[in-house]
């Protein structure tokens, strides 16, 4: 089965966070025989907030829409953006599952002292 055109879903799903759709580069390597792709993208630095999202929201849901429709023609795809490291991503490169942000319940609460 071919492979879907998974560079032109990526610019699908990232230009509308950019303000210069131009500054976007996508690098995409497939491995046919493993069905394999590895998209690598890039855009200007000052962007990276509205890509990442709140929390790098955007950036996983971009992730989980590339690795959908991967899955759907049988194929497996890793998504990482250039120049990014590893804690802003979510990502270790050997897996894109990223563990759930820590709630504010689950912190233990501070010990307030009394005035003397």
């Amino acid at each position: 089965m071919d492979s879907p055109d998974f560079p032109g879903l990526v610019r699908f799903l990232v230009e509308p966070f950019l303000d210069s759709p131009d500054s976007l580069r996508i690098d995409c390597e497939e491995n046919p025989v493993q069905s394999k792709v590895w998209i690598r993208i890039a855009f200007k630095g000052d962007e990276r907030g509205k890509v990442f999202g709140r929390g790098g929201r955007n950036i996983q849901a971009i992730r989980t829409v590339v690795r959908a429709t991967a899955a759907l023609s049988g194929w497996s795809a890793y998504v990482d953006v250039y120049g990014a490291s590893e804690q802003e991503t979510g990502t270790d490169h050997r897996s894109s599952y990223s563990a759930p942000p820590q709630r504010s319940s689950d912190k233990p609460k501070p010990q307030l002292r009394p005035k003397v």
